[in-house]
């Protein structure tokens, strides 16, 4: 296998083949879990739901993510990518089916916040891409699986509205959105039955405690800690949503008792950090086998503003074009799908810049991109011509799938035996980003929603600025206990 030579994307063989099924099973978690976002108006009618319950529809669509990309990722340096992306989409079918059944708010409501976990199933293909792709190749490689990936949202958004229209007029969302649960069920036995953790002769790494990420410093450790605080933070304002002071759906009584299982479920999970890393109280780790946390929250906050935006844009992009410009569903739904449609350049172009031009200097770039596009996307209106509209959201959407694409280039060049867990931490600031915007916009108009994601993309321009380079070798120890040097810059 010759590494220098330039990906062949017709090749469905070694480790391009993995690289297919790898994006080809992100294609499908993505296609399940937006699958609601274009036939929202015909769910809305079907169940009778207020605008105040499909908003919080959307919301519910991300809020789970946050924990399950995290439990997804252990579970992925645990038990590797093959078995892990396997059950995951089997699983993920039932909630599915639960949803194309629902006949009130209550049953929509659960089986779309329990569809959420589909949505970790992005950190399992990282890891197994940065399994079969040398350093130099591994951006265009994580960016081809996230780009390509990610297009099933717009997928959803071109192919199942006149689906629904051709298999049962009114009703016809549940058997489009089953059909959709059928295609994720199947897809789990074609994904283990075709796939291996790594390349034959390949080691693969592990962490060498399970319950918590590693961490090399106490004062990283200090740092791990709080960059857990706005996940639990997240899922606190969902429920608050969820009150009597938001929507009703959940009794006081029950909030309050969510709060204070999330407040034990942070405590434990500190626990269980502080027992993974104890050693480091009474040994200093060796420089050799280092590495800095702050690379990992800077990643964190860049993909609040880039994954969280997208997430949340595209969930409300159908009812955006079809309440300003007066779009039908069908129409609203192919306009809003070029949002998405620029994952499959503009995701593996940003991972090949970041190859060839460095991750900094990528990011800087892109990130500033993103928040100028937002603030143009913030000055939309019905007095614009809907062409010049669809151009800035696409030049937008360039920078903002640009800039995941190189984020999830240096992810797996941090720690490769914990780039599940990394990728999970990282994944799971997209969400808490995704739940934050939702949020605002359901108490704000669409422009100022806009305008709120370039401000934060602003925020994290400045916070990028203390990233460093991956450069040199990541040390690795591999199970007979020699040390092997990994290539990352």
């Amino acid at each position: 296998m010759n590494d220098h030579a330039k990906l062949n994307l017709f090749s469905f063989a070694g480790k391009m083949k993995i690289l297919h099924m790898s994006w080809i099973a992100f294609f499908i978690t993505f296609f399940v879990w937006f699958n609601h976002a274009p036939m929202l108006g015909a769910i809305a009618e079907s169940l009778s739901l207020s605008k105040e319950q499909v908003k919080t529809l959307l919301i519910l669509n991300v809020a789970l993510t946050i924990p399950a990309r995290i439990l997804i990722g252990m579970l992925t340096d645990k038990f590797g990518p093959r078995l892990v992306y396997a059950v995951l989409l089997f699983v993920s079918s039932i909630p599915c089916f639960m949803f194309a059944l629902s006949t009130d708010f209550a049953q929509a409501a659960i089986s779309r916040f329990l569809l959420g976990f589909i949505g970790a199933g992005f950190v399992i293909g990282i890891r197994m891409v940065s399994e079969w792709f040398p350093a130099h190749q591994l951006g265009t490689a994580e960016g081809i699986y996230g780009g390509w990936g990610n297009f099933g949202s717009a997928g959803a958004a071109m192919v199942l509205p006149t689906l629904a229209l051709l298999l049962g007029g009114p009703d016809g969302w549940r058997y489009a959105i089953a059909i959709t649960g059928v295609i994720c069920l199947l897809f789990s036995f074609v994904w283990y039955f075709n796939v291996s953790d790594t390349p034959k002769g390949s080691t693969y790494f592990k962490p060498k405690k399970s319950g918590g990420m590693e961490v090399t410093s106490v004062s990283d450790f200090y740092f791990m800690l709080l960059m857990k605080l706005p996940m639990y933070a997240a899922l606190a304002l969902l429920t608050w949503k969820l009150s009597p002071e938001g929507v009703s759906m959940l009794s006081s009584a029950a909030a309050n008792t969510i709060y204070g299982v999330l407040l034990l479920i942070l405590v434990y999970d500190c626990y269980g950090a502080y027992k993974v890393n104890s050693d480091i109280f009474k040994t200093p780790v060796p420089e050799l086998h280092r590495y800095k946390f702050k690379q990992v929250a800077v990643l964190n906050v860049l993909y609040f503003a880039t994954f969280g935006s997208e997430l949340a844009v595209v969930s409300m992009l159908p009812l955006f074009y079809s309440e300003t410009f007066s779009l039908s569903p069908v129409y609203a739904g192919l306009v809003a799908s070029m949002y998405a449609f620029m994952n499959l350049m503009s995701r593996p172009g940003g991972g090949w810049i970041s190859d060839k031009f460095g991750r900094k200097r990528t990011l800087l770039i892109l990130t500033a991109g993103l928040a100028v596009g937002y603030a143009l996307m913030g000055l939309t209106n019905s007095s614009w011509p809907l062409w010049l509209a669809v151009i800035t959201t696409m030049a937008c959407s360039f920078f903002v799938q640009a800039g995941e694409g190189a984020v999830f280039a240096a992810v797996p060049l941090i720690k490769r035996r914990l780039t599940g867990q990394i990728a999970g931490m990282t994944g799971a600031y997209g969400n808490v980003g995704a739940v934050v915007y939702l949020t605002v916009l359901s108490f704000v108009s669409y422009q100022a929603f806009f305008f709120v994601i370039a401000l934060t993309a602003v925020v994290g321009f400045i916070t990028l600025l203390f990233m460093e380079e991956p450069q040199g070798h990541m040390a690795e120890v591999k199970e007979d206990g020699t040390v092997e040097l990994i290539r990352v810059g």
